[in-house]
């Protein structure tokens, strides 16, 4: 029986950001007390289709990752054993640390807070400008209001 295409979705998802999957079967053993039953992992010859591919979700996620790369990102990130390790080692790289982030927020506000149209910009471009940083800031978390952001623009506007 193939599995619902959501949710090998959320199978490979999970595989990303909590590790390898692992096959596990009520130990029927354990008398169950309390909620569900105790669990333990099924050995190899016991897995069936289903299971194969849930182990194997770990292999193919490093593979649609890996093929995203460019040579030298790819560099940095091949010695990683799971799909997880990769996730976290890229976002370390594309994110960076939170001194990093901190750094580059504090770069954002202040290209917002020094934005003014330049002398012979259209407004598209000058719009285009200001949307880039404001795209950029709310990647990094920093919102503002519309009218923060139409008393920026009007602000930049020159005095002609």
């Amino acid at each position: 029986m193939q599995a619902h295409p959501a949710a090998q979705d959320d199978d490979m998802w999970y595989v990303i950001t909590e590790g390898p999957m692992k096959i596990l079967k009520a130990n029927n053993d354990v008398a169950i007390t309390e909620g569900a039953p105790h669990r333990l992992e099924k050995l190899q010859d016991e897995w069936t289709t289903e299971d194969k591919r849930k182990v194997n979700l770990d292999n193919v996620a490093k593979d649609i990752l890996y093929k995203t790369l460019d040579k030298v990102t790819f560099s940095k990130i091949k010695m990683c054993r799971t799909a997880k390790e990769f996730w976290e080692k890229l976002i370390q790289l594309c994110e960076g640390n939170d001194q990093t982030k901190e750094n580059k927020l504090s770069l954002a506000v202040q290209k917002f807070d020094n934005i003014k149209m330049k002398i012979g910009e259209s407004m598209h471009d000058y719009d285009e400008r200001i949307s880039g940083i404001i795209n950029e800031l709310n990647a990094l978390g920093k919102v503002y209001s519309n009218k923060e952001i139409a008393l920026k623009v009007v602000r930049g506007l020159p005095k002609e």
